[in-house]
Formats: C-alpha cells, sequence, structure tokens
C-alpha cells in the first residue's frame, strides 16, 4: 500500500455516502453533505481503500463550513501511511486520488488560485479554487474526497492540500457544473475542530476541577506539557511543519502524559 491510499468510502445500512478520506489514523474529514442529514454519533463504516471496513461513528460537524469529522472505533485504529499536508501553489498542478467508482475517471487540474471563500452554509473559509481538466457537469461524487499537490519531482511524494465540498455552476447552462471547483483547505478544516485545539488537549491532560480545588498546585505539574503543545501550533502557523503533523504530534504527546499519569512511564 503506497502513502496515498489513505482515501475512504463512508457507508450506511449498506448505502453509500460518498468519499472521505484519513486526516490522521483516528479521524476521517468528509464534506458534511456526504452524510445526507445523518446525526451526531450516528454510526458509520468507513470503507478503506483496500476493501477493509472499519466502524466509525460521527463525532462533530460544520454545518456551515460543510465539514464533518467521523472518529474511527477505538479498537480498530488504522495503520494506514497519511501524506503531509502542505498549502497550494497558485499555478501548481494538483489531482484527486478518490473517485466515485472504479469506472470513474481521477480528477487533476491547476490550483487557480487560495482565497476567502463564502459556503453554501454561510461560513467564509478559506478555500482552493481549482480548475479541473475534465469537464463532466456534474463533480458531485467527488465531494469529501482529498485535493493533492502534485510534486515537480515525479519522485517527490504528494502533499495533501484540501477537501473537495462545492462545485461551481456553469453561467451558460445552470443545470451542469462549470469545471471549477471549491476545496477547503487542510488548515481551515483542522480549525474548525476542537480536536486539533491547544486548549481541548490542554483540557485532557488537566485534572477535574474538583481535583483542582483539592490540589491548588496540580496546575503547574502540566506547565511543561502546555508550552509543548502551543509550541507545536507555533511551529505549524511560521510553516516548519504541516497541521496535520503538529495534530498527530500534539495527540502523542498527550497520550504519553496520560500514561505517565497513569503509571506507564515516561514522557
Amino acid at each position: 500500500m503506497t502513502a496515498p491510499e489513505y482515501w475512504v468510502d463512508l457507508h450506511r445500512a449498506g448505502q453509500r455516502l460518498g468519499g472521505g478520506f484519513l486526516l490522521n489514523r483516528t479521524f476521517v474529514l468528509t464534506a458534511l453533505h456526504c452524510l445526507r442529514g445523518l446525526a451526531l454519533e450516528d454510526q458509520v463504516d468507513i470503507e478503506l481503500c483496500d476493501g477493509e471496513r472499519v466502524e466509525g461513528r460521527i463525532c462533530r460537524q460544520d454545518e456551515k463550513a460543510d465539514l464533518a469529522l467521523v472518529e474511527i472505533s477505538a479498537d480498530q485504529r488504522v495503520g494506514l501511511p497519511v501524506p503531509a499536508a502542505d498549502r497550494a501553489r497558485d499555478g501548481g498542478r494538483w489531482r484527486g486520488p478518490y473517485r466515485p467508482t472504479t469506472t470513474d475517471v481521477h480528477l487533476s487540474g491547476l490550483v487557480s488560485g487560495t482565497a476567502h471563500h463564502l459556503c453554501v452554509g454561510g461560513a467564509t473559509i478559506e478555500a482552493l479554487q481549482l480548475t479541473a481538466d475534465q469537464h463532466l457537469g456534474d463533480y458531485s461524487g467527488y465531494s469529501g474526497g482529498p485535493v493533492e499537490g502534485v510534486p515537480d519531482d515525479r519522485a517527490g511524494m504528494p502533499t495533501m492540500l484540501g477537501i473537495l465540498i462545492e462545485q461551481t455552476p456553469d453561467r451558460a447552462d445552470p443545470t451542469r457544473a462549470a469545471n471549477v471547483l471549491i476545496a477547503a483547505t487542510i488548515g481551515e478544516a483542522m480549525s474548525r475542530f476542537d480536536q486539533f485545539d491547544v486548549g481541548h488537549l490542554i483540557d485532557v491532560v488537566r485534572p477535574p476541577r474538583s481535583r483542582q480545588r483539592k490540589e491548588p498546585t496540580a496546575p503547574a505539574r502540566y506547565a511543561d506539557a502546555e508550552k509543548l503543545l502551543l509550541q507545536f501550533d507555533d511551529w505549524a502557523d511560521r510553516g516548519l511543519i504541516d497541521p496535520v503533523s503538529a495534530a498527530e504530534m500534539k495527540a502523542e504527546a498527550v497520550r504519553r502524559l496520560i500514561d505517565r499519569e497513569l503509571g506507564g512511564g515516561d514522557v
């Protein structure tokens, strides 16, 4: 299995819902409209690119930005490789590794630009405008799929740039879509969910409030951990690491701290 094979198909009661992809080994990112009205905590089946299926639950929804997060069941974490995230280059090549069926074409094209985009749901997000080489007239089946940057060096590995969420109507024929697609950037998508937020992770490592009252000095025990989590975000903001890697490192740091608190080892 190669690094790009991180896309998934989402199913419910035997019906295919749409595409998505592994943001890390715990969460799948998809377009909310692919879930067709399912609610938080609803269960979905996640079909990996090799045909294996794992269970998941819808844990977060952002209706305004048309994004959703599906958490893979704790006893079914996947070990598939996930490529690094990156920022798109205007005029750079992109491709979509996900396609609705094996008979559909893979999308590809040029990155027209990065700008603030007003979503149908009302949110203004950082988005990529993508020109597709393929004139299909209907790109809806590709929603939720990842957008990859194509390396200039063919030996280089692709990077995640965004997630497909919208298609632009053709001005001459509104019943068809133009070959211009909209994708939320990876950085935008991750900023929408508190699972990747420093504040959320700090709350995880801090003791409950009742314990804080009994142990006034408890928060000081986690000062170094808080600094480390904030440092990861600072590195991501400065472009030294990509947002997905920052989230992975923060989650790993929290896991090790919890292991230490439970007597499982040192940080």
